[in-house]
């Protein structure tokens, strides 16, 4: 990338009605909103010239600018910053000093890591953006990753069984099975490797280099659950049974909240639903498989998999927004790539807690998981075949045209 021009003198971008325009050289700035006063605004302005000046297109709305290289609104960045202000501040890497001779301010450093995030760029593209080294973007990112994953946490937990039975209202309504309390899926994220670490424990199907995510996912695409750091080699069933979820639910620590009793007089107990990779277990449903299905199993499938797409959709949003996992990582420390995976899944929350909406322009892949055949996992658990009998026949029940 060439280095970025000089601005011309006399014009500085400010704001007005969220457009960007000149005002002439020693005009006062405008004032700023009140959520602003006091943080360091003046990054966002000379990252938004610097950019322009790269020839790049951006939308022209500022604020849908800062969304579209952050992917949060202003609001939600500011409240991101307050999670971490604390260590980036009385803890901060060696040499954070710009090119102008500056410490960098907090909002800036989150800026530096949030981007480098977002776009999967590479440090050194990311760091000419903001006019800092390769080096302060490697310290600042890392630094940012540190502080999220140890202070941001409660944004990724198993929820509380008020909100569980809120997501069961919701999947009983938008789908009709009952008790169900959201969808499992997993994704590889691909990588490279130095020939001394190029295993063939990492090779995956598709020949990639990978480690696995695995995301638990409610009716809202908000991970309550992940498990990663685990080889792109394994299958989906063997990276379940690895988890610690697989070992809270087989022991019954884990969807073990109130169960249905539907007019058949028959048990209903809370589950997840997975595609055909995944074992048939009591609380875990996945689709019928073979031909010559029955109309009732026809319709357990259709409402199952309508359930189990919230996981794929969930998985396509966290990679078409945090960019970083959706593109090759060029030799990544692979002791350090589950706290990038995890702080991602934890941003992907924060979106959702704050109501923060994707642009449209946001590019979101049609699949998490191109260029990989699909599995299918024989197991079947005997009880977990008579729960999705269960369900299938309360289905039918409420329908009598099935």
């Amino acid at each position: 990338m060439p280095p970025p021009k000089k601005s011309k003198k006399g014009k500085r971008k400010t704001k007005e009605s969220g457009k960007l325009v000149a005002r002439s050289r020693g005009a006062p700035p405008p004032p700023l909103p009140p959520e602003l006063r006091g943080l360091d605004t003046e990054w966002w302005y000379a990252f938004l010239r610097k950019h322009a000046e790269s020839g790049q297109t951006a939308p022209s709305d500022e604020g849908e600018a800062f969304r579209y290289f952050f992917r949060t609104s202003r609001r939600t960045f500011n409240y991101i910053c307050s999670i971490v202000r604390e260590d980036l501040i009385s803890r901060p890497p060696s040499g954070l000093i710009n090119i102008e001779g500056r410490l960098l301010s907090v909002e800036k450093q989150v800026a530096i890591a949030m981007r480098r995030l977002a776009s999967g760029d590479s440090q050194v593209s990311v760091g000419a953006a903001f006019g800092v080294g390769q080096s302060t973007v490697s310290q600042v990112t890392w630094r940012f990753i540190e502080s999220m994953e140890e202070r941001a946490r409660k944004h990724l937990a198993w929820p509380c069984q008020e909100r569980i039975e809120e997501t069961k209202a919701t999947l009983e309504a938008l789908c009709g099975l009952p008790n169900c309390c959201g969808a499992v899926d997993a994704t590889h994220i691909i990588m490279t490797l130095p020939a001394v670490e190029s295993s063939e424990d990492w090779c995956d199907g598709a020949k990639n280099y990978s480690m696995f995510l695995q995301g638990i996912v409610d009716d809202e695409l908000r991970f309550i659950d992940i498990v990663t750091g685990w080889p792109g080699s394994m299958t989906f069933s063997n990276l379940l049974k690895c988890s610690g979820f697989f070992k809270l639910c087989e022991s019954g620590k884990r969807l073990d909240g109130p169960v249905r009793i539907p007019a058949e007089n028959e048990e209903i107990r809370e589950f997840i639903a997975g595609d055909s990779c995944y074992p048939l277990l009591p609380w875990l449903m996945t689709p019928y498989e073979g031909e010559n299905l029955s109309v009732p199993m026809l319709t357990f499938n259709m409402r199952q998999k309508a359930i189990r797409l919230l996981g794929k959709r969930a998985l396509a949003r966290l990679k078409g927004s945090w960019k970083i996992l959706h593109k090759v990582m060029w030799r990544p420390d692979k002791n350090k790539l589950p706290s990038i995976i995890l702080v991602c899944c934890l941003l992907h929350n924060i979106l959702i807690d704050c109501k923060d909406e994707l642009l449209p322009s946001i590019q979101l892949p049609d699949h998490h998981d191109t260029g990989y055949n699909e599995e299918n996992c024989e197991e079947v658990d005997p009880s977990g075949k008579v729960m999705r009998e269960i369900i299938t026949a309360h289905i039918r029940s409420f329908d009598p045209s099935i």
